[in-house]
């Protein structure tokens, strides 16, 4: 599935970098806020983002977003879906 987001061509030029980053930035938070949201396990989001699970979890940080927020159950859980 593709999803399509109007932006204005000078935005990648306005934050500093190129379009193909751009596009990798916005995969990155929208994975990082559902990860967060709790409606994608870690290794879906990473899937969304396009990078590997360990990845996606060292760039959370960036994203103000806690790498483990999970009671014992929800761990198991997110294990067993990785």
């Amino acid at each position: 599935m593709n999803i399509v987001v109007e932006v204005p061509k000078n935005l990648p030029d306005a934050i500093h970098c190129t379009p193909q980053e751009f596009t990798r930035e916005a995969k990155m938070a929208m994975a990082a806020k559902l990860y967060e949201m709790r409606r994608l396990s870690s290794g879906m989001a990473a899937s969304l983002a396009g990078v590997g699970r360990v990845e996606f979890l060292l760039e959370l940080h960036r994203y103000g977003v806690a790498v483990i927020d999970l009671n014992q159950e929800e761990l198991e859980q997110d294990v067993a879906n990785a």
